[in-house]
């Protein structure tokens, strides 16, 4: 790691600790003394999403976030427990170092963690996602969570 107030090439870890997805660094010139901050971050694989129509996109956190921020709409679900759905389905990719997700393996890791969290949000979920039409399908997927 370079000083960036002298340039020179070797400094000192004073000082490390987590930051929330970072680790935080203290750093010391050994040449001028001088002490600076860095933040080493874990460089995950980029994400693809291989859409119905064979198409592919990069993973937007955000589209899923608000996919489920609509089906918790008016249920007792806070945004933090949203937000864990989502790193946890990340987490749960990148530690398999996959680079291409199907959008029906995201929609079944969302529907799972509904599942234990709110019967309502995950009846929600997925009528859009398994795009019902008809009146049977809410019906049948109701019969399911009732055994």
């Amino acid at each position: 790691m370079r000083c960036p107030f002298c340039g020179y090439g070797k400094t000192e870890v004073i000082d490390s600790r987590p930051s929330e997805d970072k680790k935080r660094r203290r750093r010391e010139c050994v040449q001028c003394g001088k002490r600076f901050t860095t933040y080493e971050v874990v460089e995950k694989p980029m994400l693809m999403v291989i859409k119905k129509n064979g198409g592919f996109e990069p993973f937007d956190r955000s589209k899923l976030i608000a996919g489920i921020m609509s089906a918790t709409k008016k249920r007792v679900i806070s945004p933090e427990t949203v937000t864990e759905i989502v790193d946890g389905i990340e987490n749960k990719l990148a530690n398999e170092m996959r680079t291409e997700v199907s959008t029906a393996e995201l929609g079944d890791e969302v529907l799972a963690a509904l599942k234990n969290i709110d019967l309502v949000a995950y009846v929600r979920f997925a009528s859009v996602y398994k795009d019902f039409n008809d009146l049977d399908s809410f019906i049948a997927i109701i019969r399911e969570l009732s055994h």
